[in-house]
């Protein structure tokens, strides 16, 4: 049967999905995951929440699914070796470094790719499963066809696929939304996203105040493709949200895939999930049908306004229903502890006879045994040591046990061993209490060592995505970058032809291939000589690996520690990474590349926001066309302006071939880090591709090649760094992720 996974962001929420008869919960502990803005629960609870869940049935999967930096390794390392010795069933990761962590040093834990991957396609499949990935949880922007596909791909590896099916969706492609991050300081990448896509903006063209704020997720009517395609597991989201919520949402898909699988019919009455928390439900992605009707105007809970047209009465109904329900789960949730595992001790010995403890659980009992024999001290000088055994015992006493009570009424006076034996009491009865597991000694943190410094002046690249500019950096030997688009069908025989044509171009792949467009894009991998690439991409990254090309990290990897770059270089042969631009200047510091590694930096372009599936222009400027087609993304072309309500603009962009993106209205310039981090990077790279924004350079691009020719052989150019300046900035620099 699919697996049920509900969410679990406080105490009270486990229990309440629990009681709803979840097949498998994901929380988080109190750091180092993507819900900061969940309660969460510390150490000491997870090992009673683990404990009550598998008491019932029901699985507890961990989320760490935040990028790590290097200052956070250590103590991620301590709590690595402190859940080795749970019975945790699974952590949830986005970050690569701790993928190699796990692969390397702890690879008894059970993995699952988070959807801060990205992942919706193949090729990334296969990179995930190199890293002994067991389960992918997919991007929410795939439709049931594409689903299927990956779904096939994961079974041929043996990787389980979780698909959401209820919950808030978000506007931009997990992982890859820099919104909040570069306009608040919160990272969505490190659990901290202040939502500013459900922020209220000024009134657009369309007559929209919400313009970026999507509906809820509800599959409640696929349940039949989801299962019959092969998924391994269905999640609903909602960390954030509260027990009468959880249980609610769980014990309707609860009973909604029992009656399936009981009945081979699909139930149509959702009615429940409309009961609480929702912003209106749409499955536009699943179903393939993106249109204007997957937005809405309220951004905040619907469960009672989808009910103002009924009469006061109906209304009253309605509230005392909703206080029934939490009512009712309150009731259930207090049948549920996760309180410690009482021990009841009992020690027998006497003269020349062994030393026997019983150990009592309130599920079980059984016999430990000394190896030597005690012997009578009560002749001799000899002090009698056993009140040392109730020392060692107490030590018991975790997260797990609480040794309740000591019962020494069989155990003669006098009598001695040695106290060695007593350690060795001690470990058989924490080995029977771990199902005969002996227990996993802790793994010493691997620091790495300083990498050689880079003595070469460092070299200056150009991104650019107009077929004209191809040839913008050859009269200064400067490295040219070309920016592939997201839709291959239409592009892949002039893309061949530019590339036959400019054969020192070096492509740059995006971070969304899907389906075709995926395909395309290894045909075109394989049908060049490239001497190398850069890829944004670990499906291509993958395919780079097994065809023997050069490749280099892009910058929209995620690439925030110094095992995320031992991971790509050790494991998939990778050349050079970019550092994700999130990171701050004490961040950046504390990176240390492996050796013969090239390390980049993008030090000036357009600042990419999000990239979404979805169509921005139905809500902003009022698109004529009701649904988004394959036609649209090949074909339209337009750009619009978005302005918050405190007046900042905002640049939509929906190029030819590509999906629509927002970007910042004032661009990145790094000029500092040059001399900030002397000899750490190989190259900077610039960003000349046409993203006009709502504040505009007047500097042409060839006039800006120069300049930042004088920038990194440390040239000084003061007046033209301070004309940049006023419409840009390096803000996360020195705030860091």
């Amino acid at each position: 049967m699919i697996e049920l996974l509900a969410p679990g962001g406080d105490l009270e929420s486990i229990k309440a999905a629990i009681s709803a008869g979840a097949d498998a919960i994901y929380c988080g502990l109190d750091k180092f995951n993507a819900r900061n803005r969940a309660v969460n629960i510390s150490f000491e609870e997870l090992q009673g929440v683990i404990k009550l869940a598998h008491s019932n049935n029901c699985k507890i999967y961990l989320t760490l699914n935040i990028l790590f930096t290097d200052a956070e390794l250590p103590s991620l390392f301590n709590l690595l070796n402190d859940l080795a010795n749970t019975k945790i069933d699974g952590l949830i990761i986005q970050d690569l470094g701790l993928a190699y962590i796990l692969n390397q040093y702890f690879d008894f834990f059970e993995v699952h790719a988070s959807t801060q991957l990205t992942t919706h396609n193949v090729g990334q499949i296969k990179f995930l499963n190199r890293l002994k990935v067991e389960r992918v949880n997919l991007s929410r922007e795939l439709n049931i066809t594409e689903i299927e596909e990956l779904v096939c791909a994961g079974n041929d590896l043996g990787i389980g696929t979780e698909v959401f099916i209820h919950g808030s969706y978000c506007i931009s492609f997990s992982g890859l939304c820099y919104f909040s991050s570069f306009f608040n300081g919160r990272s969505g990448n490190r659990g901290r996203c202040s939502q500013p896509c459900r922020n209220r903006y000024k009134t657009t063209a369309a007559m929209k105040n919400y313009p970026l704020n999507l509906k809820d997720n509800s599959a409640f009517t696929n349940l039949r493709e989801l299962v019959e395609i092969g998924v391994s597991s269905l999640k609903i989201e909602g960390r954030i949200k509260k027990y009468d919520y959880v249980y609610t949402i769980v014990e309707s898909w609860r009973k909604h895939i029992d009656n399936y699988y009981k009945s081979g019919s699909i139930g149509k009455d959702d009615s429940k999930l409309y009961k609480v928390f929702n912003r209106e439900f749409s499955n536009g992605f699943l179903v393939d049908k993106i249109d204007k009707f997957m937005f809405t105007e309220n951004p905040r809970d619907n469960s009672i306004k989808r009910f103002y047209n009924i009469n006061s009465d109906e209304l009253l109904n309605i509230y005392n229903e909703k206080n029934k329900i939490l009512s009712d789960v309150e009731e259930k949730i207090k049948k549920l502890s996760i309180s410690k595992i009482y021990l009841r001790i009992k020690v027998y010995g006497k003269n020349k006879s062994k030393l026997i403890v019983k150990v009592i659980t309130p599920t079980n009992s059984f016999f430990v045994y000394s190896n030597e024999k005690l012997t009578d001290i009560s002749r001799s000088n000899q002090v009698s040591n056993m009140d040392a055994l109730r020392g060692r015992l107490n030590g018991l006493d975790n997260d797990e046990y609480q040794l309740k009570e000591y019962d020494t009424v069989n155990l003669k006076a006098d009598l001695f061993i040695p106290f060695q034996e007593l350690s060795q009491i001690k470990q058989k009865i924490i080995f029977k209490l771990n199902n005969s597991l002996q227990p996993i000694a802790p793994v010493r943190f691997p620091k790495i060592e300083q990498s050689k410094k880079i003595i070469t002046t460092p070299k200056l690249s150009i991104i650019v995505s107009s077929y004209d500019d191809a040839i913008l950096g050859k009269a200064k030997e400067i490295e040219v970058i070309f920016s592939i688009p997201n839709c291959l069908t239409c592009e892949y025989d002039k893309l061949l032809n530019l590339f036959d044509e400019h054969s020192d171009l070096i492509p740059l792949f995006p971070s969304i291939l899907i389906g075709r467009d995926y395909f395309l894009a290894v045909k075109l991998l394989n049908s060049i000589k490239f001497k190398k690439i850069i890829t944004n991409n670990l499906g291509i990254a993958m395919e780079a690996y097994l065809s023997d090309i050069n490749w280099i990290g892009g910058p929209n990897l995620n690439l925030t520690n110094s095992f995320s770059l031992k991971c790509i270089k050790e494991l998939y042969s990778c050349s050079g990474a970019y550092i994700s631009n999130e990171l701050g200047i004490k961040q950046l510091k504390r990176i240390n590349p492996p050796d013969n590694f090239q390390l980049n930096y993008l030090i000036y372009g357009p600042i990419l926001l999000m990239t979404s599936r979805q169509c921005f222009f139905h809500q902003i400027t009022g698109c004529e066309k009701v649904e988004l087609s394959k036609e649209c993304v090949e074909y339209c072309k337009k750009s619009a302006l978005l302005s918050t309500n405190n007046s900042i603009d905002l640049l939509v962009l929906k190029e030819e071939n590509n999906f629509n993106s927002i970007y910042s209205s004032h661009y990145l310039f790094n000029p500092d880090i040059i001399k900030d981090l002397n000899g750490v990077f190989s190259g900077f790279t610039i960003d000349l591709r046409d993203i006009e924004t709502s504040v505009k350079t007047t500097v042409c691009k060839g006039d800006l090649i120069d300049l930042f020719c004088a920038l990194v052989n440390y040239v000084s150019v003061d007046k033209e760094v301070k004309d940049l300046a006023s419409f840009t900035t390096n803000v996360q620099y020195f705030r860091g992720i």
